[in-house]
């Protein structure tokens, strides 16, 4: 009786191990072009004493469910490396030196304890550890079976944090593992299914060969657990590819992405989207898209969820402003829908055709209920937008109430780019004239452009390195990490790169996120190294 669903799962297990140069899909950029992998720190690493710390807690991806990535404390200065530690223990390198690897952010409690997913071997397996935020040092540390979905550049490995301190991890098979109190070395590791524990139970190699979680857990402020999965063609239980939800007691529920929108095409969630959660938790945002085995450019929808049931309230196709057509909504992107704090919701998405934006993509930017499109910024491509309180740049004189920060890179080998790579703040709500295209896009605010010369693309400087920054009010500033191996204080008053810290020599490789400590202290991810950046 499951002979042919076997037949599918074996077939879909060859897909998992194709190799990067038997897919046929459009190469997208990497952070590219720095060189050299050793690790250094500009000296010694000399952790501070251990001290008993009560912050604002770091709960995943841009911090929050909203993914507004705005810190609850002042940022400490970049002084130095207070400790580091491996996200990847054995990196594989592409051609040409590249690491095309997304790594999961790191998730801080209130008590200043950093759990961090870690690649473990050469092959995609994974655990999840805790260290003191002070020191470094190891509380403990948990194994996962987890299995990738199908990819090309491999998809982040993500945690959540939940408002009581319940630390989630994905595991193979659709399963969750999670730890009740996330700071305790003794906690008993538990495990959840979203289709039920027996089922999974019953046959647990035929599951974990035919769901797989593919997008970062996201918990809303009840402790409510949301996420994206894909499942196989014939996949058993009638399971395909959805999105699940799993409340605080341990209740589940699923819906399938087909039937979904109106096109057929539509088949899954967009690996390495987080989804994203309303600020009066109505509402789950997130992103469709098709399978890139049977398209090269697959486009995309952007759905709201009710909280509750999972039920489709609204969609919108994400379209390229420009073209007027379908917009590209990659795999090989980490971008994840931003709320802002009036409601609108911010995602970026590619160009439909390949280098027509230099391969920039768009923000795109609507109203709550998706009803109406608004001004797009002139990039999103593998970037998670961050909220900036308005307050915070002395310089803005507009009207709105926040405004936004992006990467702003514009690369030399695609289209008429010119490498003359920046970060921006956006006003999302008043709009100029394109420099690339056009179009009218976001009004930019501030810009500033990398620090360091690239020799590869004279008269350019290497790539900013981030999927999302993280914004401190209290200091004006914004944390931004660069392909140059250097991580920086973006001074908003001044529009200056204030600070920096050397982290390594430089590396291309998949963008990267940041995150604030509960004591301040700062992290950033350079060539699979995960640092901890103090005074």
């Amino acid at each position: 009786m499951q002979a042919q669903p076997t037949r599918q799962i074996s077939r879909s297990i060859k897909l998992l191990k194709l190799s990067l140069a038997t897919m046929s899909i459009v190469t997208l950029l990497s952070c590219g072009g720095g060189g050299g992998s050793g690790v250094t720190s500009g000296g010694d690493v000399i952790p501070p004493k251990e001290t008993q710390v009560n912050g604002p807690a770091w709960f995943g991806l841009g911090r929050n469910a909203q993914h507004d990535a705005i810190s609850g404390i002042a940022t400490q200065p970049l002084n130095r490396v207070l400790w580091k530690t491996g996200v990847d223990l054995a990196p594989q390198y592409s051609a040409g030196g590249y690491l095309l690897y997304h790594y999961g952010s790191p998730v801080i409690t209130a008590k200043n304890t950093v759990i961090l997913p870690v690649k473990s071997e050469a092959a995609d397996t994974y655990r999840f550890e805790a260290r003191s935020g002070g020191t470094g040092s190891q509380i403990w540390s948990v194994a996962s079976d987890y299995i990738m979905p199908a990819h090309r550049w491999t998809p982040s490995y993500n945690l959540t944090l939940t408002s009581n301190n319940r630390i989630y991890a994905p595991g193979a098979g659709g399963k969750v593992y999670y730890r009740d109190d996330a700071d305790s070395a003794s906690s008993t590791t538990q495990t959840l299914v979203f289709y039920g524990d027996a089922k999974y139970a019953a046959d647990k190699v035929l599951m974990n060969a035919s769901v797989f979680i593919n997008t970062p857990i996201t918990a809303d402020a009840q402790n409510n657990i949301y996420f994206g999965f894909t499942a196989v063609s014939g996949s058993p239980l009638g399971l395909s590819s959805g999105f699940a939800r799993i409340s605080a007691d341990g209740n589940a529920s699923w819906i399938s992405v087909q039937g979904s929108t109106d096109d057929a095409t539509i088949v899954k969630p967009a690996t390495n989207s987080a989804p994203a959660i309303s600020a009066d938790q109505k509402t789950v945002y997130v992103v469709v898209n098709g399978n890139a085995a049977t398209a090269v450019r697959q486009a995309g929808y952007l759905l709201a969820l009710d909280s509750a049931t999972l039920a489709i309230k609204s969609k919108v196709r994400l379209m390229d402003p420009k073209e007027k057509t379908s917009a590209f909504v990659s795999d090989d992107s980490t971008a994840s829908p931003t709320i802002g704090p009036d409601g609108d919701v911010y995602i970026g998405v590619l160009e439909a055709t390949a280098n027509a934006h230099n391969q920039r993509g768009w923000l795109l930017h609507f109203n709550a209920d998706l009803s109406v499109s608004k001004t797009p910024g002139s990039f999103g491509w593998d970037d998670t937008a961050s909220i900036v309180p308005a307050s915070i740049v002395p310089s803005y004189k507009g009207s709105s109430g926040y405004l936004l920060m992006v990467k702003y890179n514009n690369y030399a080998r695609a289209g008429s780019g010119d490498s003359k790579n920046k970060v921006a703040i956006l006003d999302p709500n008043t709009a100029q004239q394109d420099t690339i295209s056009d179009q009218k896009v976001m009004t930019e605010v501030l810009t500033i452009l990398g620090a360091t010369p690239d020799p590869n693309w004279p008269g350019g400087v290497y790539e900013w390195c981030i999927n999302t920054a993280a914004v401190d009010p209290f200091t004006r500033s914004i944390i931004v990490n660069s392909e140059d191996g250097y991580m920086y204080r973006w001074d908003l008053a001044s529009n200056t790169l204030s600070e920096r810290v050397r982290l390594t020599s430089g590396l291309g490789e998949s963008y990267t996120p940041t995150a604030i400590g509960a004591d301040g202290a700062v992290y950033g991810i350079n060539n699979a190294v995960l640092f901890a950046v103090g005074k």
